[in-house]
């Protein structure tokens, strides 16, 4: 078995590709199964060999992309906590806020030419989970719409505001009323530890959406 450090084979970049990748799929597939969006402007594929729903929205599809290009250099430099993605109703307070706690560990050991696959054989366990999570959860109001907001680590947040990757596509700061939930209910989806990366995936749920 060999043990190698984050930096080596640049060990974030790879971690990133893989998540960005992951919650990509993941951002679609909850905004089908919520029904944030109409059923119409999602097509049927494949992914991790199981049939998920992909937006056909260019607008939608591009604010995903941007967001995640945006999220990929802080999960590379393992500065991001958790990545939330939050169903609001029309007041714009938070119904469901489905959060992807991500952490990584300081050596990656490996021991076969499988870890990649592995990795591929959680992920696919949580597109499972999200396929089925409306069973789990009450409905939720008409005229819902969606961010997705970054926790990061203290250090990273100071350094955010300097940072844009994007032209026009600037980091705010998440408005309190997303953030916070008044007595939600937990719900706990899935959870995996590999090698590569560790995550946890749980929805908060408000107990009263009408």
């Amino acid at each position: 078995m060999t043990t190698i450090t984050r930096q080596d084979l640049n060990f974030g970049q790879v971690v990133a590709d893989i998540l960005c990748e992951f919650l990509e799929v993941a951002i679609h597939l909850i905004l089908y199964v919520r029904e944030v969006y109409p059923s119409g402007i999602f097509q049927k594929r494949k992914k991790y060999n199981v049939p998920v729903q992909m937006s056909c929205h260019p607008e939608l599809n591009q604010y995903i992309q941007d967001t995640l290009h945006c999220v990929k250099p802080l999960i590379e430099k393992n500065d991001a906590e958790k990545v939330v993605v939050v169903i609001m109703d029309k007041e714009h307070h938070p119904v469901e806020r489905f959060v992807f706690e991500i952490s990584q560990p300081p050596l990656l050991s490996i021991s076969s030419d499988t870890l990649l696959s592995h990795v591929e054989q959680l992920l696919r366990a949580f597109i499972l989970k999200i396929s089925v999570c409306d069973a789990v959860l009450n409905n939720n109001p008409p005229g819902c719409s969606f961010a997705v907001l970054v926790h990061t680590r203290d250090a990273a947040t100071r350094n955010m505001e300097k940072v844009q990757v994007i032209k026009d596509f600037p980091w705010i700061v998440a408005d309190e009323q997303e953030v916070h939930m008044q007595e939600p209910r937990l719900i706990p989806l899935k959870t995996m530890t590999s090698d590569l990366v560790k995550m946890q995936l749980y929805v908060e749920e408000r107990a009263q959406k009408t």
